[in-house]
């Protein structure tokens, strides 16, 4: 039997396989944050391709703070009813769901919320500050509010029947901003030291545990790597990960700074760029090596493509859980098919229009995988060969005036 195919247990939740779909922004809710049937059809057609786990696409903590339009945001048990159908479909097909709880802080695009904060009013670069504004700094008790808005959300999701949450700790949202000291310049107890910066981190935690039951799962995204220069080092990352641990995180999902197309299916190692196979690796000599300092689950996420080589990471004790994300945009069943012996059959490339000015920010990156997961959500066939161009036309259509006043976002969102 394959590795991937073996049960495993996290406290008393079932998982029937190994294989978890990493968080994708759905980008399908209405501007108050609601999901709806198209979230629901959008996961049932990934349970019913038997995936064991599936992380949802970020939901906001807080509604005045979006990464992007379309996002759910998790406030309070308004929506109670509607996250109970969500929550339903994966357990009516045994997979287990869930939540990325999250906060952009600074990664915000200008004009979609009234402002932006962070951890310190630090601007992006010249490149990237047409589109996202310089943050405010936060306060003592704002710092304290979002930390308990963490907890509340959780609490609802648990309430609402999903078997667990994602804190969003990685690709410069909220959390990571408070852990790198590019992003941190606080003189107060939130910043400095490691042991500062990390404070947010685990005080989230804490709150969260406290506010849900002792079988509730808790995990986390942490970047093993920044990959900037002037970042977070590896030594804090491991501190972080040791600590985290020791509070008692149930699971860590390795991932890494910013996203990177995946190669193409069946392609050959040496025919990949080389910053690609240099990151896979990167993430699997580090849960190696991080592996034999924490005792939570660890989940490895970023290109697998072949049947053996999520064998062999499971294998080498390394991880836990082998993370897919994109191809389950095109291929609902990848799951089965996995189980079965069979490799990943779509390759996703970069999505590229051909127009430099929209390839060089990272719209595409979102639109056409919403466009997939509205059509698998109203259940139509995911489209491989879907053009982007064609996409793109169809989004500026219906978002003129937000596209003229650099109302987008242009990075992914998980």
């Amino acid at each position: 039997m394959t590795h991937l195919a073996e049960t495993i247990q996290i406290k008393n939740i079932h998982f029937k396989n190994r294989l978890i779909k990493g968080a994708m922004s759905e980008a399908l809710a209405n501007t108050a944050g609601q999901p709806n049937h198209l979230h629901f059809g959008l996961y049932q057609a990934w349970a019913k391709g038997g995936l064991g786990c599936a992380i949802t696409g970020n939901v906001m903590v807080d509604i005045r703070a979006k990464n992007e339009p379309g996002v759910v945001a998790v406030e309070s048990d308004r929506d109670l009813a509607l996250l109970q159908q969500w929550a339903n479909v994966g357990k009516q097909h045994g997979m287990v769901q869930l939540v990325q709880l999250s906060h952009p802080g600074r990664q915000c695009p200008k004009g979609l919320n009234k402002e932006t904060v962070a951890p310190s009013a630090v601007p992006f670069s010249p490149m990237l500050a047409t589109t996202f504004g310089t943050p405010r700094a936060l306060h003592e008790d704002e710092i304290l509010d979002i930390i308990q808005r963490f907890a509340t959300s959780a609490q609802v999701c648990e309430q609402a029947g999903f078997e667990g949450v994602q804190l969003h700790g990685a690709h410069g949202y909220l959390i990571s901003q408070f852990l790198s000291p590019l992003t941190n310049k606080r003189q107060d107890q939130w910043g400095g030291s490691i042991e500062n910066r990390m404070r947010f981190l685990l005080e989230v935690y804490t709150a969260v545990r406290k506010a849900t039951s002792e079988n509730f799962i808790i995990s986390v995204k942490l970047n093993s790597a920044d990959f900037q220069r002037g970042g977070i080092s590896e030594e804090d990352v491991v501190t972080v990960f040791k600590a985290i641990d020791d509070a008692g995180i149930d699971l860590i999902e390795i991932s890494g700074g910013s996203y990177e197309a995946p190669a193409m299916a069946g392609a050959k190692e040496d025919k990949r760029k080389a910053s690609t196979i240099a990151r896979e690796a990167y993430f699997l000599d580090f849960a190696e090596k991080i592996r034999k300092q924490v005792k939570c689950h660890l989940m490895v996420t970023g290109g697998f493509r072949t049947v053996e080589g999520m064998n062999a990471a499971l294998d080498s004790g390394a991880c836990e859980f082998v993370g897919i994300a994109r191809p389950f945009a095109v291929e609902t069943d990848l799951a089965n098919r996995l189980i079965a012996g069979q490799d990943v059959r779509y390759g996703v490339d970069k999505i590229k229009t051909g127009i430099p000015m929209v390839d060089k920010m990272a719209i595409m990156e979102i639109i056409w995988y919403a466009a997939q997961f509205k059509s698998i959500g109203e259940g139509k066939q995911p489209n491989p060969k879907l053009s982007p161009l064609k996409v793109f036309f169809k989004y500026l259509k219906g978002n003129l005036t937000a596209v003229i006043k650099g109302h987008v976002n242009s990075r992914k969102s998980a």
